[in-house]
């Protein structure tokens, strides 16, 4: 169950306390995956100074100096502007800490958070001065993280109160809210480290052509690419050749669902993409050629009127569902391992090379009774060849 990073970080405080044995003076640090941040030993230097802070009753976030009107982020607005005294909030100065000299910032005051805004917003917070980047990362003390979930989100703090293992059975009850928009837009503890350092959090196609290796005229280039007069380019392929001749400046991204062609700059707008495919009610929105099932994979290889073809591959062990489809039949061709194969009351097994025939509106399941990985091609045949015509009547990992 996804319920955004305001549950997320709930549940992890949770488990410090239960499983690890925290207390509530323990001050947590939160940071996202997906980012590069360099040097190191700067950043850690950043976030010791920024747990002093924390242990007098502070939540701190980190914000980076925006170099550019960039859309693809959220904002800190702080008090003040550029070239104004670095201010400390009250509860910073009752801390005793002072400026760190060779990190050449203070802790400034957060007047407020803002959301991703459009280019022209973008490039006013670059010319006030007083706007960061929202990095994604805070650091607080377990307890004062349980009080403002208690004063500013009651939904979470509630089931913030159970056990870590009805917790977790409750989860999906919590709302799907960040942490941004559930405590630290509300709070009035909030303050801001300004981290002098590179960050990068690779989230878009344009961050990634920054972090990436470039040859001799400035192009990235992953995969079977034939470059002419090609110039500050990021070209990924996947299974196909790509070639380009007199492009600059370009995205150009290959994978199994679409492919991707874009000015360099422009990478944020995939999200229009995206909302045009759901408008639209396109496949592409919400499906994948692969798609990951408890049991294993399975890939689209071909798909047309009436027909659909697909490569399975059940893990060690495991089965599908015992389940019926009214408007398709199927035949399944195993190219690897062995299969246990339930069709109506029979069972047999199919080796390499052997296949199986399933006929329209018959019970029939699939399973690997083996300790190797099983792969089958099946086939199928009907008026309607959607995902969605399953009937499932036992599955073991509990869908309906």
């Amino acid at each position: 169950a996804s319920r955004n990073t305001a549950p997320a970080i709930a549940l992890g405080i949770k488990y410090c306390i239960e499983r690890l044995g925290c207390k509530e003076d323990e001050v947590i640090f939160i940071s996202p995956s997906d980012h590069i941040i360099k040097p190191a030993d700067k950043f850690a230097e950043y976030i010791n100074l920024a747990r002093g802070v924390a242990q007098k009753g502070h939540i701190v976030t980190f914000g980076i100096k925006p170099d550019r009107a960039e859309t693809g982020y959220g904002y800190i607005k702080v008090r003040g502007k550029e070239g104004d005294c670095p201010r400390f909030t009250d509860a910073v100065v009752e801390s005793g800490l002072s400026p760190n000299e060779n990190m050449g910032q203070n802790f400034l005051e957060v007047e407020r958070f803002a959301e991703k805004p459009d280019i022209e917003t973008a490039k006013r917070y670059l010319d006030e001065g007083n706007y960061y980047w929202n990095s994604g990362m805070f650091a607080f003390s377990i307890g004062v993280m349980i009080e403002e979930f208690k004063q500013h989100t009651p939904e979470i703090s509630e089931i913030l109160g159970m056990n870590f293992d009805d917790m977790i059975s409750n989860f999906a009850q919590m709302p799907d809210i960040s942490i941004d928009y559930a405590v630290m837009e509300k709070s009035d503890r909030v303050v801001t480290l300004p981290l002098e350092l590179y960050w990068n959090d690779i989230g878009s196609w344009d961050s990634l052509y920054e972090i990436l290796d470039k040859d001799k005229l400035g192009n990235v280039k992953k995969g079977d690419i034939i470059a002419i007069d090609t110039k500050k380019n990021l070209i990924i392929g996947n299974k196909r050749l790509i070639s380009t001749i007199g492009l600059d400046n370009h995205l150009i991204v290959e994978t199994d669902d679409a492919i991707l062609i874009a000015k360099r700059g422009e990478a944020q707008k995939v999200r229009d993409v995206v909302n045009r495919l759901k408008k639209e009610n396109r496949k592409e929105a919400d499906e994948h050629v692969t798609t990951h099932r408890p049991w294993g994979s399975y890939t689209v290889l071909e798909e047309g009127p009436r027909y659909k073809i697909k490569r399975i591959a059940v893990n060690p062990l495991e089965k599908l569902s015992l389940q019926m489809h009214y408007h398709r039949s199927e035949h399944w061709v195993v190219v690897k391992g062995t299969a246990k194969v339930t069709i109506g009351d029979k069972e047999m097994f199919v080796h390499e090379n052997e296949s199986a025939y399933v006929p329209k509106s018959t019970l029939h399941r699939l399973e690997n009774p083996c300790k190797d990985l099983l792969e089958i091609i099946e086939v199928q045949n009907g008026d309607y060849v959607g995902e969605d015509d399953i009937v499932r009547y036992e599955d073991v990992y509990g869908r309906g």
